[in-house]
């Protein structure tokens, strides 16, 4: 009863008291609020929210090539025609497609008439031989006589004259008896050479003249890419350089250059490169044929390049970038200008020095000044050796502590 008539006696010390409950009371609210406010971020910025690895650029072997493109053509081809005049063909033994020896029928014309003049041309020739002994007996007899006088020299100069004409005559009908034999084999149309045939225009019943197109034939078999390269790069290639050629079927062959051409077409400034393809790549087959359209790439030696694992780029807005990992800890974007590709490794041409770490897994859910922490896991990334095989190298792994995806954060 005291206590309370003494704070009802003294209003100003209650007051004073309900003032420091208050204020003690909001200082604990607002260090909880502040401190529930930053306990979600701490445990945010100390959970790791994605793994990935680091490596180094290396300095690696790789093969100098030059992509052109091109058709591909017959390396030669043979026009096969009539020699006969005027024969009707009676029988076509190829078609289009077929693979010829030299010296194998195609086709053949009627001989009937051919025949018939042949056996006249012997006659003549037998007529002509028969005229050709007696000259030469008279010629005999009158050259016996000479001695006695009983001809004149002008008669036996006459009878000279008749033998050698005789002969004459005799090797006249025997070209004309060579020539209807010539005829006579030109009834069968043979192939000059081993190929395929890529035309045919011989038709069973026509009567043709003397040089009629009947057949057309990839010599040998044999096909070559025609490649449109540029004036300034003609310089790098030389005959015996190896091609690889892709054609438009899929179909890929190693070809060699044969022939760089001596002249750049004026319109394009382009210049034709030679490349001979294998017999295997030849028309014969349906993979590869003359008239493809066929893009290729010459390899012209090797050379050293700063190169990365094809994983560590990161393409954005059309630039390639990687993420190099900083004293601090804190990932740097770089721009990077790449070049050649060989397995999982790209040519760095600017951009990158040796000797820095990029982060490789991953990488493309990096963004500038993020904060990461190397673990002590190897990984293994490959690499190119100077002989072309793919080696494995170990490298570090990292653990992104903050990654912003967009507008939030990854969790």
């Amino acid at each position: 009863m005291q206590i309370f008539f003494s704070f009802k006696r003294s209003p100003t010390a209650v007051a004073v008291i309900a003032v420091c409950l208050l204020a003690v009371g909001g200082a604990l609210v607002f260090s909880g609020a502040s401190r529930a406010a930053n306990e979600p971020k701490a445990a945010h910025a100390q959970r790791p929210a994605l793994t990935v690895s680091t490596a180094q650029p290396q300095r690696t072997s790789m093969p100098i090539r030059l992509a052109a493109n091109g058709s591909i053509a017959a390396w030669q081809e043979a026009l096969i025609g009539a020699e006969a005049n005027g024969l009707r063909l009676t029988e076509v033994r190829v078609n289009v497609g077929d693979v010829v020896k030299a010296g194998q029928v195609l086709a053949t014309f009627s001989s009937d008439t051919v025949q018939a003049e042949v056996a006249q041309a012997r006659a003549g020739l037998l007529e002509a031989q028969a005229t050709a002994a007696e000259a030469a007996a008279n010629a005999d007899r009158a050259r016996s006589l000479q001695a006695t006088g009983a001809l004149s020299q002008q008669q036996i100069q006459q009878f000279t004259t008749a033998e050698q004409t005789a002969r004459a005559r005799v090797e006249a009908a025997r070209a004309s008896l060579d020539a209807q034999h010539l005829r006579l084999r030109h009834t069968q149309v043979r192939s000059p050479d081993s190929g395929v045939i890529s035309a045919r225009s011989a038709t069973v019943g026509a009567v043709v003249g003397s040089g009629t197109e009947l057949f057309r034939m990839v010599r040998k078999g044999r096909l070559e890419w025609r490649a449109e390269v540029t004036s300034a790069e003609l310089r790098r290639i030389k005959p015996g350089d190896k091609v690889m050629v892709t054609a438009a079927s899929g179909a890929t062959a190693e070809g060699t250059v044969r022939m760089v051409g001596p002249t750049v077409d004026p319109q394009t400034r382009n210049g034709l490169v030679y490349v001979d393809l294998p017999a295997s790549a030849g028309a014969g087959s349906a993979a590869i044929l003359a008239g493809m359209f066929a893009r290729g790439e010459f390899a012209l030696g090797q050379s050293d390049a700063l190169t990365v694992p094809q994983e560590a780029l990161v393409v954005r807005d059309g630039f390639s970038y990687v993420f190099v990992i900083g004293p601090d800890r804190r990932v740097q974007m770089r721009k990077v200008n790449t070049g050649r590709r060989v397995a999982d490794r790209v040519e760095v041409l600017s951009g990158l020095e040796p000797g820095v770490s990029i982060a490789v897994n991953g990488a493309g859910f990096l963004n500038d000044g993020d904060l990461v922490r190397v673990a002590t896991t190897p990984a293994a990334v490959s690499a190119v050796s100077p002989d072309g095989l793919i080696q494995k190298t170990p490298v570090a792994r990292v653990v992104v502590a903050s990654v912003a995806i967009n507008s939030g954060a990854f969790e």
